[in-house]
């Protein structure tokens, strides 16, 4: 079966453990990190945000935040529904939603923007609402901060939810039918883990390796991400 499988991807290979990172890395699209984003942001547009946070000290400080690291904040609301509306208007790089607003709640907001596949969202919560987290992330919420954060808690989950709804996206235009694309994003998402255990690498490096594999040999995103489960899946098991 291995054997298979290896000849029908023509060789594509994760690679070796033993290998040198840097040789794998130079393959990639940088990660928009906050070192490479300065260096960049001469040449690249600036992202959009859109905030909803019905405590106007604390969006105040969002927007203060997303706005040195380097984004637009186009819109910046107390309320969910006023988030809907301007996320579909606006289109955004990222929503904030605070989780208990008036209105609609950041919840049901996530929920109306998830299903419209308009942006990513990264949800503020608070430790007392292990419940609202569960929701939102049924809800197709990308990352969720928990109250009180800093930047340094902000804004890696900002990178993480853009990453991960570019991945979706990505999976979603290579995959036109609905059960495909859960098949294809598990067995994507188990492939990821694996380089990431077993290479070090990060999330969104982990996508990029399998994104760039499938172009350089012509192979869906799939079957390049059966590859990785095949030949890194049983070490360790022998």
């Amino acid at each position: 079966m291995t054997t298979g499988l290896r000849r029908r991807v023509q060789g594509t290979r994760a690679p070796a453990p033993t290998e040198t990172q840097g040789d794998m890395t130079d393959d990639f699209t940088e990660l928009p990190d906050d070192a490479q984003d300065t260096a960049a942001a001469g040449d690249a547009p600036r992202r959009t945000a859109v905030v909803a946070e019905d405590e106007s000290l604390i969006r105040m400080d969002i927007v203060e935040t997303l706005t040195e690291a380097g984004f637009d904040v186009i819109a910046a609301v107390g309320d969910g529904e006023s988030a809907i509306e301007k996320t579909r208007e606006l289109r955004p790089d990222v929503v904030i939603l605070d989780v208990k607003m008036p209105q609609t709640d950041g919840v049901t907001a996530a929920e109306k923007i998830g299903e419209e596949n308009l942006a990513p969202v990264v949800m503020l919560t608070a430790f007392s609402q292990s419940e609202l987290v569960e929701r939102a992330r049924d809800a197709g919420a990308m990352a969720y901060v928990v109250k009180p954060f800093t930047p340094a808690d902000l804004l890696p989950a900002v990178e993480i939810a853009i990453s991960r709804h570019q991945q979706i996206v990505q999976l979603e235009s290579e995959i036109a039918d609905l059960g495909e694309r859960f098949e294809t994003r598990k067995r994507v998402d188990r492939a990821k883990g694996l380089l990431q255990t077993n290479m070090g690498l990060s999330e969104p490096e982990a996508f990029r390796w399998i994104q760039k594999t499938s172009m350089d040999r012509r192979l869906t995103m799939r079957e390049v991400a059966e590859a990785v489960v095949d030949q890194l899946g049983g070490q360790g098991k022998d």
